[in-house]
């Protein structure tokens, strides 16, 4: 099967309750499972989200304007921590950093002369501080003078058509899951850690909790100056 775990646990009845070998592929653009370190469509997902805010960027520019841009990830914050990384973005909201509405605000209080004309902030659809609609509202209640406007990019980052990268990870695993099912393997899922292919049981790959890298964080925040 692929997909994530909902998927994981239909496949695990399948296998429990009438003996049918199931192997599981990571398949989410939210890139949030455990046992692997990118999901199938992730890649495609966030090279998508890039290509549009790099457009919005042109109109925030020349506009002088700050846009808050909300990317998919109701649980976790790897698209936008990544897209903004990617970016170039003044900020990122993501579910996994408590502190960042004060960076956000860090970067809206600089002294003037160190203020750019215009700024982009990435936002998680799952980020405490709300959607790209909530944050238009309180920063526009924070800063009167600001021109900003908010995107959401929403379901477009389900579609298109898969990137190399996406293509090469699904022929891989799918391989391996091949392998796995004809070495008498079932009720596993195939992963990719630090390049090498892993096995993860379902009940570990369900419940198991997998967060985005503390280094990357940083590294957005330091990029963000």
């Amino acid at each position: 099967c692929i997909g994530g775990n909902g998927s994981y646990a239909g496949a695990n009845v399948l296998n429990e309750e009438f003996g049918i070998p199931c192997v599981g592929l990571p398949g989410t653009i939210d890139n949030d499972l455990y046992g692997t370190d990118y999901t199938i469509g992730y890649d495609t997902a966030i090279n998508t989200a890039l290509d549009s805010i790099d457009r919005i960027r042109d109109t925030a520019h020349s506009h002088e304007r700050v846009f808050i841009v909300e990317v998919m990830g109701r649980d976790s914050g790897f698209i936008a921590l990544d897209v903004a990384i990617a970016g170039g973005a003044e900020g990122a909201l993501i579910p996994e950093d408590q502190g960042d509405w004060d960076k956000v605000l860090k970067h809206f209080n600089r002294p003037g002369k160190r203020k750019k004309s215009f700024s982009i902030i990435i936002v998680a659809e799952g980020d405490e501080q709300g959607g790209a609609l909530v944050l238009e509202k309180k920063l526009t209640e924070l800063y009167p003078d600001l021109k900003i406007r908010s995107t959401i990019l929403g379901h477009v980052q389900r579609g298109g058509s898969p990137s190399a990268r996406d293509r090469i990870l699904a022929s891989r695993l799918g391989s391996e899951a091949v392998k796995a099912l004809l070495d008498g393997q079932t009720s596993v899922t195939v992963g990719i850690v630090s390049d090498k292919v892993t096995y993860t049981p379902f009940d570990l790959a369900i419940n198991g909790k997998k967060s985005v890298d503390p280094a990357l964080i940083e590294l957005a925040e330091i990029l963000a100056i």
